[in-house]
């Protein structure tokens, strides 16, 4: 019995190997997103930074690991083998469900997943001890205050970053404006001075406050001379900060690059817990167990030690640093959830990865009802010298930067400061959902969120909190379920759980980097044409993109045209059910394809748009008729299917088969010629669109006569109709789409 939980430890431990990689990939973006997103240093330099404060913070912490231990369940009620059981469900869930949302590229938060997961697993348990025990309670078994305090600090904080966020930088942006270098000569040595004085206040209190080599006495040290240390450090640092402007030092990057280290050495030194709290709890149960209770046995062992404090063998935190700055260093996955951040806040308009929802729409229209009552109570002198402090287009920002240094700094200074705040009030607030709230706070104060680009970016927010609170409830009820199993199941379902775990892991790594490998030279291209200033290339990349985007047009037509009249023929509802999903997904492709077009149509010179422009945006309207077409042909043959109504008969079925068949080869030849930009003899397709329409109007006077003679169902005839109909629509949007192609892509 001992070698299977000496097995599962040392199982919890690999995966522990899995979650730091995976969870550094999302938790990065709470230190690297300011930084790089203004540019303070090159990437790698950012990335050094950020590397040695993990290593620090890690080889020095012991951070919160008793929440592991006792922070959700009571262990003195639970057995050794239960522990052991919670541990593993929680360790199996983490790594899975953190991995999805990386590949996502969705941030979220490494505690609310193990607060989530612990409170899943011990619930499972807990019922099934309060159905065989009558004498003890849930109550008696959940810490439900310390889980309680856990869940409100944490989407409390979601609000107060926010707020705090968006009136920081309106103070800040009024003091320092846009061309910040012009009003910083006497105002830079003050700000810097507090900028850094907090940043060592946040690393003294959340970065190093329960650390390995801090004593009773250090810290009892620190916390009677906080005042003297805070007053000594700021005016060090102003002085210090103001010599170096002097100096013509770029202060501002000074403090974002301490920012960046302060965050990283916490989050390191605190959210450790995340990834080796549970196994380090698991290989303390299994100690305690073959030390003291073997006797007893796992299901008669109960497990009061784990009420006492963690403590940390140094090569554990050693070894974990280690890992999470080479996966820091080599995990695309961390870029990819740093870019989602990035792209949100960032200062002017361009690709938004976001679609409009209505509630984004409500909430602009409510802030902009707002804003109107505001402006008219206050006195035209002061919203004219506010303009004068928001002149965007002074704003200094690096080549490629998503925003100035300003916000950058403000952003790491105000989330070190919170978090230190709720670290000393004991609350454990996560460091993501307070970094990036922070971020988007700041950028809504920074007007970065314009009236053409606002729904998109409350969206995303919206999409990112979503996903927290679906993170939530995925870990609780996916470990509710796992520990359920493996409590049942035993042995067997533990090999099988950690077989899924593996094949899962291994899948999503092969299937993130097909979609990376498919999507690289698609974002190159984008991101060419957005930054391009040349009329010519600009026009070069636009017809590029346009014929990458219609060939996928026509791809997605020929496939659901397909798909939609084989499954009708052959009643098929679940492909019918598949096509209506992917006609839904390609209308959002379809409006991010034409944003995205508008925005490089916006670049190009006047004489050019207006001998060009027209053919783009009809390309986009029959290419958004071909898709349309195809879900106004879906819809009707999904309702008869799934309502079970008579089917064609085998006439219409003949006749139709062979014309779709005839479609979707004309579809094909005008997506090759799309794709090879081939537009010679195209007369050939043209004349065999016009003898398609002409074979679909004759179905149509024939099924009309039908009708009239009131032979067959109405009902068949109508979707019958129908189909024809839109066969048609298909024919002749696939063709138009072609000749205005020519005439976009072809030099006059």
């Amino acid at each position: 019995m001992e070698t299977i939980y000496l097995g599962i430890v040392l199982f919890l431990f690999v995966l522990a190997v899995f979650d730091l990689m995976v969870g550094v990939s999302n938790d990065a973006v709470n230190f690297l997103q300011s930084a790089v997103g203004a540019k303070a240093a090159s990437f790698k330099t950012i990335l050094f930074i950020a590397g040695i404060g993990i290593f620090i913070g890690a080889a020095l912490s012991n951070g919160m690991m008793d929440i592991a231990r006792h922070g959700i369940y009571q262990p003195e009620h639970f057995y050794f083998a239960e522990v052991m059981c919670i541990l593993l469900a929680v360790m199996l869930t983490d790594v899975v469900l953190l991995d999805v949302f990386n590949t996502l590229g969705l941030p979220t938060s490494t505690t609310v997943s193990m607060v989530f997961e612990l409170l899943g697993g011990t619930f499972a348990l807990s019922l099934i001890k309060v159905y065989s025990d009558d004498t003890v309670g849930l109550g008696d078994l959940i810490n439900t205050d310390k889980a309680l305090s856990v869940i409100m600090a944490i989407f409390v904080s979601v609000a107060i970053a926010f707020f705090f966020g968006m009136l920081v930088q309106w103070l800040a942006r009024v003091i320092f404006t846009f061309n910040y270098k012009k009003h910083m000569k006497y105002t830079i040595g003050l700000f810097g001075g507090i900028a850094a004085t907090s940043i060592i206040y946040f690393m003294l209190i959340k970065g190093l406050k329960d650390s390995s080599f801090m004593t009773a006495d250090n810290k009892a040290w620190i916390h009677d001379n906080t005042g003297m240390l805070i007053v000594t450090f700021f005016v060090f640092f102003t002085i210090l900060m103001q010599v170096l402007h002097m100096l013509k030092v770029n202060v501002f990057k000074i403090v974002v690059l301490m920012g960046t280290f302060a965050l990283a050495l916490a989050f390191a030194g605190n959210d450790l817990v995340n990834f080796i709290g549970v196994p380090l709890a698991g290989y303390s149960s299994f100690v305690d167990y073959t030390t003291n209770g073997t006797a007893a046995g796992p299901d008669g062992f109960l497990m009061t030690s784990l009420l006492g404090p963690a403590k940390t063998p140094w090569y554990f935190l050693i070894g974990a640093g280690a890992i999470m700055v080479y996966s820091l260093c080599t995990s695309k996955k961390a870029h990819n959830v740093i870019k989602t951040s990035v792209d949100l806040s960032r200062q002017d308009e361009g690709e938004e990865n976001f679609g409009s929802t209505p509630i984004a729409r409500i909430l602009v229209r409510s802030s902009m009802s707002l804003a109107n009552g505001m402006s008219k109570i206050m006195p035209d002198s002061t919203k004219r010298w506010i303009e004068t402090r928001f002149q965007k287009d002074e704003a200094i920002i690096a080549d490629g930067a998503a925003f100035d240094l300003v916000r950058a700094s403000i952003n790491l200074v105000l989330a070190g400061l919170l978090i230190a705040l709720g670290t000393s009030l004991k609350l454990p607030l996560s460091t993501t959902y307070v970094t990036f709230m922070v971020a988007m706070g700041t950028s809504l104060a920074d007007r970065a969120w314009g009236r053409d680009s606002a729904v998109f970016r409350i969206t995303g927010v919206l999409s990112v909190i979503g996903g927290w609170f679906i993170t939530a409830g995925a870990a609780f009820t996916i470990c509710f379920f796992v520990t359920l199993l493996i409590h049942f199941g035993g042995t067997v379902a533990i090999i099988a759980l950690i077989a899924l775990a593996v094949f899962l892991l291994i899948r999503s790594q092969v299937m993130y980097k097909k979609r990376k490998e498919k999507e690289k030279n698609s974002t190159t291209l984008r991101q060419q044409l957005m930054q391009s200033t040349n009329t010519d290339e600009i026009l070069t990349l636009l017809r590029q993109h346009t014929r990458e985007e219609l060939v996928k047009v026509l791809e997605f037509t020929e496939e659901n045209f397909e798909r939609t009249s084989t499954s009708f023929l052959h009643e098929n509802l679940r492909g019918l059910r598949r096509s209506m999903g992917s006609v839904k997904f390609e209308k959002q492709l379809l409006k991010q394809m034409k944003r995205n077009g508008t925005l490089a149509m916006c670049h190009l010179d006047n004489n050019t748009v207006l001998e060009k422009g027209l053919y783009y945006y009809q390309g986009n309207d029959f290419a958004g008729e071909l898709v349309y077409s195809v879900g106004r042909l879906c819809e009707p043959c999904l309702e008869h299917i799934d309502n079970n109504f008579k089917p064609l008969d085998a006439i219409q079925k003949g006749e139709f088969a062979d014309i779709t068949e005839d479609i979707v080869s004309l579809i094909q030849v005008c997506r090759h010629r799309l794709e090879d930009n081939n537009y010679e003899d195209l007369e050939t397709e043209i004349r065999k669109a016009n003898d398609l329409n002409g074979q679909l109007a004759h179905l149509k006077r024939e099924e009309l006569q039908r009708i009239q003679g009131q032979n067959g169902s109405i009902k068949v005839s109508m979707v019958y109709l129908t189909m024809i109909q839109e066969a048609q629509n298909v024919v002749t949007y696939t063709i138009n789409l072609m000749k205005v192609s020519r005439k976009f892509q072809m030099e006059e």
